[in-house]
Formats: structure tokens, sequence, C-alpha cells
């Protein structure tokens, strides 16, 4: 390979495999305040498999756009392994698309707790015909535009992975 070569974007990579395998992908995001879908959709030609995306921070937009339950909220928190799984797969289905990915989080500098300090975001990966949702808990180190643009690409970088079978 020719080391001046630039690798390739993950956002382009990613398109790459959606365009090839025909899949389409939902997104509902909460800290990173639609962050991950502006990466998707710098991609050109993005509209082929990108079919759009909520953001929504308060819990009650949550429950709204994506269907989850307020008692899962209340029961688990907005930033949870359960919520995110419960966010990815209720914009999969909302928006009827193959994929389903969801971040929520705690971007700060405030809001944190000792708990769920700032940093904590959850991600996670629903695909349809698919029992199992893929959701994981991360803590990111930083400022608060460092912790979205973090989430952000971790979880493209998880859905490429996902993609890939692993």
């Amino acid at each position: 390979m020719n080391p001046t070569r630039r690798a390739k974007r993950p956002e382009k990579a990613l398109g790459g495999i959606l365009r090839k395998t025909g899949l389409t992908l939902a997104v509902a995001e909460s800290c990173t305040g639609g962050l991950f879908s502006k990466i998707i959709t710098d991609a050109p030609g993005s509209s082929d498999y990108f079919l759009g995306s909520v953001v929504a921070y308060d819990n009650s937009a949550k429950t709204k756009f994506t269907g989850i339950g307020r008692g899962l909220i209340k029961r688990h928190g907005a930033v949870s392994i359960k919520t995110a799984e419960a966010l990815a797969l209720g914009i999969r289905r909302r928006l009827d698309s193959d994929i389903g990915v969801s971040i929520t989080g705690i971007a700060g500098p405030t809001g944190g707790s000792v708990d769920k300090p700032v940093g904590t975001v959850c991600i996670g990966i629903s695909f349809k015909g698919k029992k199992k949702v893929l959701a994981k808990k991360y803590l990111f180190k930083g400022k608060r535009a460092g912790i979205r643009r973090a989430a952000s690409l971790t979880a493209l970088r998880a859905l490429i992975k996902a993609l890939h079978g692993g």
C-alpha cells in the first residue's frame, strides 16, 4: 500500500458497506446532539441508506419519537444500557430501517453523578431480524466537544465492526 494514500474515512467505509448490502440506517441521539448523524451524512450519497434521525434530549422526546416506555427510563435512567437498547430498537421500528443506532449519555460539563459521571455514554445497535440488541457502556474523558466526538466515532466504529460480524 502506498504510505501517502489516506485511509478511508469511517463514514465512507460505512456507506460502502450499507450500499453494498442494501441495508438502511436510522439513529436516535441524545448527548451527541446530531453529531453522529452529521458524520454519517458527510459521506456523499448517504441518502441511499440513511433514513433519518431524532435528537431526543428530553426524556419525553425519547418516549414520543422512539416509542420507548417512560417506566423504562424511570427504572434504569436515560443513560443506561437498557435505555440505549430500547432507543436503538425503537428508532429502527419507527423509521422501518434495517439498523437502529442509539447514543445516550452525559457530555457535561454538568449533569454527572457518582454512579454516572460526565463522559458516561451508552451506545445501542439494533438489527432487523435479531432479538438481541448490541449495547455497551463507555466512559470518555475530556471536555464536552471531545466527549461528543468520541461517542459519535465510537458508535460509527462499533457499527462497522458489527456489520463485519464482530
